[in-house]
This record gives structure tokens, C-alpha cells and sequence, in this order.
């Protein structure tokens, strides 16, 4: 009789596979190792290990000269995470793109006009506070003054000339930088702001709700004052084209693969995810989505928020890469103030992680010159998706007339 074949057994199969998995067998700290030997060793579990994958992959995605896009949500200019870890990430040119609220902006340059952001109690009694006329976002308190002088100093800049047209936000906030720069080097600010070290180094800042923050509110207040004598005006069209040109410019033009640090969640987050949908779903103009997507937000994945949206559930959006979600994502369930620095501080530590800025504001007319002219080339397959056979509205029954 032949012989026959026994079948391994499913569990040695998988004991196998277990024997090859990493062991977690960190040693003592000493005080004497380097951040990266810390992260790559001491955070062996849970939101440790999030955190030691989202590092590895920002470090990949530098390493491999990736063009990089970074949104941030909340209210982290405030909290001074900008000075922290964004502007010195700009000034490695580890970050290209920038999407972000006008909040995040407008607080940002409170400072600049000589005014303080102070540690308070977040239990204090609001209604204390309001009395006292002190502003407060959590455990962080300003007078509301601060707010008015903050008006002033955006409505006389967005009076300028330069400003009196219709433009995009990136436009829009590359002109506000160029003036907030030259107010810091006349007043010897030492510590630069968002919004200048943005336009010193050609970083495109995107804002997707606009309309949603303090500096718009600001040109509604000019507009209402001045009528037609201000004509600063936002082209949402054209801004969210010009995202999905950045994102083009990237991958067809440069031929670089892409990043997105998501910060938070919100509307930052999607409105720079969309571009690619934007460009493959809508425009017809193939595209593969993120290469690394790495989020950082408090936010349960279960609930159908967008903000806590994982990067497989944004694959099937065509939002990142098939790559990506296999090898090249990590969502760390935890507050971007508390590990967002520490990630920051290990990345920048290592001398080999600098690249020379790439100023993707300097492309942005040839990045919308190159997408239009691939819209161009497909204006007539294009042509059956916008077309629809509508139902006709049903014409009213003629009412009977009575007989007498």
C-alpha cells in the first residue's frame, strides 16, 4: 500500500510563523541612548508600538526624499506645536504641503503683535473667566484683546493692494505670509510664525473651510465696509483643483512617491485626501493614491467619522495606496501634543534626515498648467459623466370641469 501523507497540523504552521515574529525584550534605560534606540526598542506594545511604527514610516518617507503632506486640525498653534515640531520640520524640508484651519493661522500670530498665550486651569469657572475677559481653549488662556488687535492687524493687511483680486488659498496665504515676514524683521522677531516660514521656504498652505475661521471673518467685515472697493475673493474651484495639481505635480511630474502626517483629523485632513479621488474618480486622470499615511488623532475608529478614518477604509476611496495600507500606514490612537514633539525631536536628531526645500509654491502655475492640460485631453471621454438621463417632472392632470 502507498504510503500516505500526513497533513501539518495548523497550530505548528502558526508556531512557526510566531517563532519568526519580533520578540519584545527591551533593556533597561540608562539615560545614555539615543531617541531613535528608545523607540526603536521601548515601545514594544499597544500605543507604544503605534508609535514606534508611525516613526519608522516618517523616517522611510524622508529618507526616500517622499513629498510629503501634512494637515493639522485643532487648535496646536496655541499650544505651540507649530514652533515645536512644524516650522523646524519646513526649515529640514521635511514637510512640502501644508493643509490647516484659518484658526490655526490667526492664532498663530497673536504673538507676533506682542500679546501671550498662558497655562490656566481649565476648571477655574468659565463664567470667572468670561467676567475677566479671558479666553480660554482648554488649558490655554489669552486676553480678548488679544482677538481684537489680531482683527486689526489682518484687516489692514488684507486692505493691501496685492490682495484686491480673486485668488486661491494658497495664494491667499502665501501673500499674508510675505507681509507677516516683513513685520517680524522689522520688529526683530526672533521666533518666526507659520505663516512667514511658510513663505520663506515656498510651502503651500491650503485651508479647506475657509470661510470657518477669524481671518475670513475679517474680509466679510471689509467687504460689508468698503463694497466693491474690496475685492479679495476666495475661488474654492480653483483651490481644490490646484490641491489635486500638487498632488499631480508630485507623482507625474517629479516622479516621487507621497506622504500624508495627518495631524488630527477634520477637514484638513479630507480635504487633502480628496485630491486623488478628485484626479481619478472625477477628472479621469489615473493616479495610486498616498504611499505613507500615518494619523496621529483621539478619535475611535468605529464610528464613521472621518477623522478617524483608517488608511484601508481610505483605499477603497482610492484616497492611498494598495502599498500603503499593506505596509505603509499606522493610525496612533493618542493626543497629537503628546507624542506628535517626542517623534518630532527623535526624526530631527538624525543628522542624515535633511533635504534641500522643494518649494512647491514656486510649480504651482505649471503643476495647474499640466492638470488642465490632462483635463483637456479627456474633455471628451469626460463628456458622458456629465450627462444624466433626469426623470421629467409629470405634467398636472386637467381638472374636469362641472357640469351644470
Amino acid at each position: 500500500m502507498p504510503k500516505t501523507t500526513q497533513a501539518t497540523p495548523p497550530g505548528k504552521s502558526l508556531r512557526k510563523d510566531f517563532e519568526r515574529a519580533r520578540r519584545v525584550h527591551p533593556t533597561g534605560i540608562t539615560g545614555r541612548e539615543r531617541p531613535t534606540d528608545i523607540i526603536a526598542n521601548m515601545f514594544g506594545a499597544y500605543v507604544g508600538r503605534q508609535e514606534r511604527t508611525a516613526f519608522e514610516l516618517m523616517r522611510r518617507s524622508s529618507k526616500d526624499d517622499t513629498c510629503t503632506f501634512l494637515t493639522m486640525s485643532g487648535a496646536m498653534t496655541p499650544a505651540g506645536l507649530h514652533q515645536s515640531c512644524i516650522i523646524p520640520l519646513i526649515e529640514r524640508g521635511l514637510v512640502d504641503c501644508l493643509t490647516t484651519t484659518g484658526a490655526n493661522l490667526y492664532h498663530d500670530a497673536h504673538r507676533i503683535i506682542g500679546h501671550r498665550i498662558r497655562e490656566i486651569e481649565p476648571n477655574a469657572g468659565d463664567l470667572q473667566y468670561r467676567l475677566a475677559r479671558i479666553i480660554r481653549i482648554y488649558d490655554l488662556g489669552f486676553w480678548e484683546e488679544t482677538l481684537l488687535e489680531t482683527d486689526k492687524l489682518f484687516s489692514a493687511i488684507l486692505r493691501g493692494p496685492e490682495f484686491q483680486k480673486k485668488m486661491t488659498t494658497v495664494e491667499l496665504h502665501y501673500l499674508l505670509g510675505k507681509a507677516v515676514a516683513e513685520i517680524e524683521d522689522a520688529l526683530g522677531i526672533e521666533s518666526p510664525s507659520l505663516l512667514a516660514t511658510a513663505h520663506r521656504y515656498g510651502v503651500p498652505i491650503f485651508v479647506g473651510a475657509v470661510q470657518d475661521g477669524s481671518i475670513f471673518l475679517n474680509m466679510v467685515k471689509l467687504k460689508r465696509m468698503l463694497g466693491d472697493k474690496f475685492k479679495c475673493e476666495i475661488d474654492v474651484n480653483d483651490d481644490v483643483f490646484e490641491m489635486g495639481a500638487m498632488q499631480h505635480h508630485c507623482f507625474g511630474t517629479l516622479k516621487k512617491k507621497m506622504a500624508i502626517w495627518i495631524l488630527g483629523g477634520g477637514v484638513p485632513k479630507n480635504y487633502t485626501l480628496q485630491g486623488e479621488p478628485l484626479l481619478d474618480q472625477i477628472l479621469g486622470v489615473p493616479t495610486h493614491g498616498f504611499d505613507y499615511d500615518v494619523q496621529f488623532c483621539v478619535d475611535p475608529v468605529d464610528n464613521g467619522a472621518l477623522s478617524s478614518c483608517p488608511a484601508g477604509e481610505g483605499h477603497t476611496w482610492g484616497k492611498v495606496s494598495a502599498e500603503s495600507v499593506q505596509y505603509g500606514s499606522m493610525y496612533v490612537h493618542c493626543d497629537v501634543t503628546a507624542v506628535f514633539p517626542w517623534l518630532t525631536y527623535a526624526l530631527l536628531s538624525d543628522p542624515s534626515i535633511h533635504r534641500k526645500p522643494r518649494r512647491l509654491y514656486d510649480s504651482r502655475n505649471t503643476a495647474v498648467a499640466i492638470l488642465q492640460a490632462q483635463v483637456d485631453k479627456r474633455k471628451k471621454k469626460l463628456g458622458s459623466t456629465i450627462e444624466y438621463d433626469l426623470p421629467k417632472p409629470k405634467k398636472p392632470a386637467k381638472k374636469k370641469s362641472k357640469k351644470k
